[in-house]
């Protein structure tokens, strides 16, 4: 096996690891045959770079550009499949990073918007989805914590950094009928990620698991 640094992985090599992170994702409870799919279409590893790439297929977050992750694929798979996404579907995401989890809901849904603070994330995601022929992805550098109330509502909001709270303005941007998935918590050490539905009545709140993202901030970024 080719696995010192610096030494590329052969063909049969780098179908054996994705074939490992498949069955890994499995065992970590995504059973929706879509998200599989979807996961299986989109290669992790066209989304990692420099010195962490050879870890594309192991089931940790990796650090990117501007001090940001790109979540652990188990974290990624369950959000995707906790946000049952259907293909008529639009979808906004909150920080774009590195694009994975876009690309991923590219295949899913009918249009996705992500937003990220970062411009350079948004610039990189961008020539990513355009190599990988994605274009019903829309990335626009913005502060995420307010939406995009022009495109709302939304049929699915997923937010991939936490909020000590669900953010109001991307609660008021979700259909009714809509699912929201997000990460909550005051710190970074006690994280929950949680599922809202919004009803005619109101919304329904629903724990799903422990998580650790980086925060939500407010406003841009200097970059």
């Amino acid at each position: 096996m080719s696995d010192a640094p610096g030494i590329p992985l052969s063909a049969e090599e780098l179908a054996e690891r994705k074939m490992r992170f498949l069955f890994a994702l499995r065992s970590k409870g995504i059973t929706d045959a879509r998200t599989l799919g979807a996961m299986e279409r989109i290669d992790r590893g066209d989304f990692v770079r420099g010195l962490f790439s050879e870890r594309a297929y192991e089931d940790m977050p990796l650090p990117i550009a501007c001090g940001q992750t790109i979540s652990q694929p188990s974290v990624v798979g369950l959000m995707t499949q906790a946000l049952q996404v259907g293909p008529r579907d639009t979808v906004l995401e909150i920080g774009t990073g590195s694009g994975y989890q876009a690309a991923i809901l590219a295949c899913l849904a009918r249009r996705v918007y992500t937003v990220d603070r970062h411009r350079r994330l948004v610039r990189e995601a961008e020539a990513l989805f355009r190599a990988l022929g994605l274009p019903n992805i829309t990335a626009i550098a913005g502060d995420g914590s307010r939406g995009l109330p022009d495109q709302a509502p939304f049929d699915r909001i997923i937010v991939t950094a936490a909020a000590e709270d669900p953010p109001g303005p991307l609660l008021s941007q979700l259909k009714i009928g809509g699912i929201m998935i997000v990460p909550v918590g005051q710190s970074d050490a006690v994280q929950s990620l949680i599922r809202v539905t919004r009803t005619g009545e109101g919304f329904e709140y629903e724990e799903l698991r422990s998580v650790r993202f980086v925060p939500l901030v407010e406003g841009m970024a200097s970059d």
